[in-house]
């Protein structure tokens, strides 16, 4: 995934889509564009979290 497409989705408030880190589903909680690093929550325990490159993200 690029910067861009991972900015759209984190500021889509209207619709859920599926977003993975190496098969494991996350959210996007922040995407860092100038850097290219997204923070993502992975999985449903809020505390779960870890910043990384947008490129290790894959959408669907």
């Amino acid at each position: 995934m690029d910067v861009k497409r991972a900015l759209e989705i984190y500021t889509d408030k209207n619709s859920t889509i599926e977003v993975k880190l190496e098969g494991q589903p996350v959210w996007i909680e922040n995407v860092d564009e100038e850097h290219g690093m997204a923070t993502v929550q992975v999985g449903s325990r809020p505390t779960n979290t870890h910043t990384v490159k947008v490129e290790r993200l894959q959408e669907g």
